[in-house]
């Protein structure tokens, strides 16, 4: 059934990309040398194709061409790993533009044309795009494709060839490359993908997909060359009007480099490399709400201090001074960070490294435990035992401090903090800035928002009565123990209401009450 790219083809090419990437990413690793040398470009092609082909594995066998195509782009993005793999999330994102609308599968002159948009709307989403790199080799397939007419599987098998015939020259089109011997990584991989494309169209499945050991004979041999730029790689997914992501851009250029931002629509991928990923994120929190946080550091190093052997330790990360001292009293060291915003990795980094040889590490957010990840893999290199407790609130942060022992294994220590952690459910309050849809509707400024879990739950105009309202919500599947944490602004004589609320609607459970002091939530809820 050569000759033809319909729904089902497209989703044989995806699963062939997949395979054949995964065939070939320990090659596509070791040419890995731009923008920086951390060996994992072959596998995030890899990741990102996998998360394409599960999305398309997700849709209905009846599912039609632009459904096809829609799921294709958009599983993409969502699984997007790596420089790479995010541009070519906008390479699928392009091809689907283009071929998604007809009713009837696309000839040669479609597939020529989608590529062409591919290229420009790749190139568009680097924000200082590098010749020698998967960009210049996407421009010259499609390029390829466009001189072949309008035959399908010439055009496929032209565009193939074009690539391998540029992926040839980016070692001469970039330094580092050429110093390395070596043609480019993400170019590379594209050539595997673009190859699958053509196989599935034309029926020609080769034996192995080639991918270059190093340049032409006449490069120069092989030399690694020395870490250096930035320090971490921040990647998240942005829910933001399309509006904000002109300033996102150049507030993140300011920071780093390698940047790439696609998507559109309201949902967008985001990717750069910084010394400083908080301020990563954060731009990501003025422009948006950023989910699907990952900070991985790039480089080791040489001047990495070792970690002092000081025995065990917990650091629990806040923003509040009354929060901060329930940490201090539970034997916790405390990060404090400001209102709004992670703490620096390099000092949440820092206090890791000086806090001992086996270290618990205790965030208060979804963002902070992104960083802490990245802040314990950096002291990990350095000798140290670390291992991030999965907390996303306070509440869980204090429930896990409270099983800690000192005395137990590290390994089990680790374990059964995790496990309170898990165990218990957090909400708190908030009042809303501005008007927004929320899952509970719509809220005005003013409006006070019940949070359970990160998810609207309820939307009031007072705040003892929301919370009361969270409350109910979050002990109707049961509970034994309630921890209420009160905040700067919270109205007086709230924590005497809830405490009346409790005894009178759910006698058997038991009640803590702190002040925490945290300035955006009048309240924090904990239900174990």
């Amino acid at each position: 059934m050569g000759e033809v790219l319909d729904g089902p083809a497209v989703r044989r090419w995806c699963r062939l990309a997949a395979d054949a990437l995964g065939r070939t990413r320990g090659e596509i690793d070791a040419l890995n040398v731009f923008p920086v040398p951390d060996g994992d470009t072959g596998t995030n092609l890899h990741l990102t194709v996998i998360a394409a082909a599960d999305a398309l594995d997700g849709l209905p066998a009846a599912a039609g061409p632009a459904e096809t195509w829609r799921a294709l782009a958009h599983g993409a993005l969502l699984g997007a790993r790596g420089n790479s793999g995010v541009i070519l999330s906008q390479v699928f994102r392009g091809l689907a533009d283009v071929l998604g609308p007809p009713a009837e599968p696309p000839d040669g002159t479609a597939l020529a044309a989608a590529l062409g948009h591919a290229s420009e709307l790749a190139r568009g989403a680097v924000e200082h795009p590098v010749e020698g790199t998967i960009l210049s080799v996407l421009a010259e397939a499609a390029a390829a494709g466009a001189a072949a007419g309008g035959d399908l599987p010439a055009v496929c098998r032209c565009a193939a060839e074009g690539a391998r015939r540029a992926l040839r020259r980016t070692t001469g089109q970039l330094d580092v490359l050429a110093r390395s011997g070596v043609v480019d990584a993400g170019a590379a991989g594209l050539c595997v993908v673009l190859d699958a494309l053509a196989a599935v169209v034309t029926e020609e499945y080769p034996e192995r997909y080639e991918v270059p050991a190093r340049a032409a004979a006449t490069a120069p041999p092989p030399e690694r060359p020395a870490p250096r730029g930035p320090y971490y790689e921040v990647m998240y997914l942005l829910d933001a009007p399309d509006g904000a992501v002109h300033d996102l851009r150049g507030r993140l250029d300011r920071l780093g480099d390698s940047l790439v931002v696609v998507g559109g629509d309201g949902l967008w991928n985001v990717h750069v490399h910084v010394d400083d990923a908080g301020a990563a994120i954060e731009a990501g929190m003025a422009a948006g709400r950023p989910h699907r946080i990952r900070v991985s550091y790039l480089h080791a190093d040489p001047g990495e201090p070792h970690a002092p052997h000081t025995g065990r330790a917990v650091i629990a990360v806040t923003a509040a001074g009354g929060l901060a001292a329930l940490f201090e009293e539970g034997g916790a060291r405390v990060v404090r960070r400001d209102p709004g915003a992670p703490p620096p990795l390099a000092v949440l980094a820092e206090a890791i490294l000086a806090a001992g040889d086996e270290v618990a590490v205790l965030p208060d957010g979804p963002e902070v435990l992104a960083l802490a990840e990245a802040a314990a893999e950096r002291a990990r290199d350095a000798g140290a035992r670390i291992a991030v407790v999965p907390a996303k609130a306070s509440v869980q942060g204090l429930a896990a401090l409270a099983v800690h022992d000192p005395l137990r294994r590290f390994g089990e220590d680790v374990i059964e903090m995790t496990r309170a952690a898990g165990a218990t459910r957090s909400g708190h309050l908030e009042v809303a800035a501005q008007e927004a849809v929320t899952s509970a509707g719509l809220c005005r400024p003013g409006d006070v928002l019940g949070l359970i879990e990160g998810d609207v739950a309820t939307i009031g105009a007072d705040v003892a009565e929301v919370a009361r309202r969270v409350l109910d919500r979050m002990l109707s599947g049961g509970g034994e123990l309630v921890t209420l944490i009160v905040g700067a602004g919270a109205p007086d004589g709230l924590a005497d209401a809830l405490g009346e609320h409790l005894r009178r609607r759910h006698p058997d459970v038991e009640a803590g009450v702190y002040t925490g002091g945290q300035e955006r939530h009048p309240l924090l809820i904990g239900v174990e």
